[in-house]
């Protein structure tokens, strides 16, 4: 004979709805807490994307640091690091007035020498790359390849062991850096250091994915 005296029993239907909500509200809100923390931490706020300069966070040329941005006068959870070209120094930009090309504007200055710019098919390209994106830090000016009548991506600071295993697709731009410093491979090989004397920078087409690479010296 069955106990009817059991725990299981005792628990009206009622009863046992309530625990099985109360347990999925439970559930739910485990499982969304990450989310509700990312959008009340500033330190999360998604930062703009930029055809020319994709990685500018992890390059170190975007960093996640509070700053009270000179253009929109807010504090943003992000400043730019790099250069910009202005009649006035200018620090502490954000990016999403570099986005929309409000810092430009406000300064009229630019992220990028245009004298410096490999030629491009369209206008809008360089007005994009020069007011709309963030620049990289160079020893001495920085210059922008480009490629398929567009600019590069900029991938990066490079020496020798970061570009080696794709040495034979650099081996134009390489030409014109021996000719250009009078160094036989071997002395280019000892010399391209990342953070050395011979500082390389990287860039990749946008459309064919062809790789190129410039240098400049202390």
């Amino acid at each position: 004979m069955g106990n009817n005296n059991s725990p299981i029993n005792k628990i009206s239907p009622l009863s046992l709805l309530i625990f099985i909500l109360l347990a999925g509200i439970c559930i739910f809100a485990c499982n969304n807490k990450g989310e509700r923390i990312s959008e009340t931490n500033p330190n999360m706020e998604e930062l703009p994307q930029f055809r020319y300069n994709p990685d500018a966070e992890k390059l170190g040329i975007i960093t996640r640091i509070e700053t009270d941005c000179p253009a929109c006068k807010k504090t943003r959870s992000a400043v730019y690091e790099g250069p910009f070209y202005a009649s006035e120094e200018i620090e502490g930009l954000c990016p999403w007035c570099i986005k929309d090309g409000s810092a430009a504007r406000i300064f009229q200055g630019s992220f990028q020498d245009g004298t410096s710019c490999e030629p491009v098919e369209k206008k809008e390209y360089f007005l994009e790359l020069t007011e709309r994106t963030p620049g990289y830090s160079g020893r001495q000016q920085e210059k922008w390849l480009s490629h398929c009548g567009d600019f590069c991506a900029f991938k990066g600071y490079a020496g020798w062991q970061e570009i080696k295993s794709i040495s034979k697709e650099l081996e134009k731009d390489l030409g014109v850096i021996r000719a250009a410093h009078n160094l036989t491979q071997e002395e280019l090989e000892n010399s391209l250091v990342n953070n050395g004397s011979m500082q390389g920078y990287l860039f990749q087409c946008l459309h064919c994915k062809t790789h190129r690479i410039t240098v400049d010296l202390d």
